[in-house]
């Protein structure tokens, strides 16, 4: 049975409804694991250290009215506050807000939450259920477990800038923060999975993973290159590392993606093109051959596709069954119908920085569909409903803030 298209409803339940998360997680790849959880419908609270917050609210290009565009594209959907966790009652705040918490995401260096009494051995305490969701930059065991990470650090180390970019050339980083965000997707699964466990038995644990394993398992291709024969493959521009034709080509008016990763997709290729002997040319008849002469392969086959502009060849392939697809900019393909079709591209109204689109969320659940429905918070923007919904009293709250255990911000 072909399911119906999915009409999100403005109001309907949400698959990890009344799901508690404190994010104590900052910059990309925890706070994308707490986005993809809210979006489900989980309760996301930011926690942020006071004077300043999140770090990715300092960056200051691009800005919206003053707020960071980046900080707004991963926070959305999250409620906030601004507490000083090396505050003794700092402390006890967070340890009261476990107390009901089903799940807590730090990215902190290993030892440092040990160091404020916040590791998982006094929170698992207070919370036997809890599932304390951690990401670090090479994992918390083994020569590296004590160092930090970044995303270029990780790209670099993991082997994926060596494998992109054109052959000959330095270096490259493939252009978005792929290690950031591939282990803040990792992070929520394991959440999920974790939480799934904890259905079955009532027990949190430990949930795991950095940067470094997230940028390795983008590598299975090449992984089991270098694992079969022991050769490392190098940078190959656009083509892929098993078939040809597969890659981007240039045409009249800019560039096509061919993808000809098996036998009847590449006749199919020669007839668009016109030249139905190169299914029987010694170089061209067989993937081996058309791998083993790449060069001449694409010289050929550019020297059709430069005659015509890149929606005629889409169209042409397209009518033939041949996957194929232009290379946008980002605009262009942020402004192309199909994302907006896909609910990819969403609207939230921000208390300062006004109506602003954001990217959606990239899975679709046809009866309890995720929703975005709530802007970034401000620093510290719901201490007073945060702490109320813990336990604590209007004045106590007044006076943590007099003692600067709480605090707010606009950075």
């Amino acid at each position: 049975m072909t399911p119906q298209d999915p009409a999100p409803g403005a109001n309907g339940p949400r698959p990890l409804d009344g799901v508690r998360v404190l994010e104590l997680s900052q910059i990309m790849a925890g706070p994308t694991a707490g986005m993809m959880l809210a979006d489900l419908g989980a309760d996301v609270i930011k926690v942020e250290k006071l004077n300043g917050g999140d770090d990715a609210r300092g960056y200051r290009e691009p800005r919206v009215n003053g707020v960071s565009a980046p900080f707004m594209m991963l926070n959305r959907n999250k409620r906030g506050i601004g507490l000083d966790l090396k505050h003794p009652k700092g402390r006890d705040v967070l340890l009261r807000l476990v107390e009901r918490a089903d799940v807590l995401t730090e990215n902190y260096r290993r030892g440092t939450l040990e160091k404020l009494g916040l590791g998982y051995d006094v929170l698992s305490k207070v919370n036997p259920g809890l599932i304390y969701c951690a990401v670090s930059g090479y994992g918390r065991n083994g020569p590296l477990g004590d160092k930090g990470g970044f995303d270029l650090i990780a790209q670099g180390f993991s082997g994926l800038m060596s494998i992109t970019g054109e052959p000959g050339r330095p270096p490259v980083k493939p252009g978005n923060s792929v290690a950031d965000i591939n282990a803040g997707i990792l992070a929520a699964f394991g959440v999920l999975a974790a939480y799934v466990q904890r259905l079955k038995t009532g027990k949190g644990q430990v949930v795991e993973t950095s940067l470094m394993e997230a940028a390795l398992q983008q590598t299975y291709w090449h992984a089991a290159i270098y694992f079969a024969t022991g050769t490392t493959p190098g940078p190959l521009g656009s083509s892929h590392v098993l078939a040809a034709p597969y890659q981007a080509f240039r045409t009249a008016d800019g560039y096509v993606n061919i993808g000809g990763a098996n036998q009847a997709n590449w006749e199919r290729i020669t007839e668009v093109l016109g030249h139905p002997e190169w299914k029987s040319d010694p170089r061209f008849a067989e993937n081996a051959g058309r791998m083993g002469n790449l060069p001449a392969l694409v010289a050929e086959m550019e020297a059709v596709l430069s005659t015509r502009p890149t929606a005629a060849w889409v169209e042409a392939f397209d009518r033939a069954g041949v996957p194929v697809g232009p290379v946008h900019s980002i605009g262009e393909a942020l402004s192309h119908p199909q994302p907006a079709a896909r609910d990819m591209i969403v609207e939230l109204n921000h208390p300062r920085a006004g109506r602003t689109r954001a990217l959606g969320f990239p899975i679709r659940l046809y009866d309890t569909p995720a929703r975005v429905t709530r802007p970034a918070p401000e620093l510290g923007e719901h201490n007073v409903e945060v702490l109320l919904e813990a336990g604590y009293s209007a004045e106590e709250i007044e006076q943590l803030v007099a003692e600067g255990v709480l605090g707010t911000g606009s950075a």
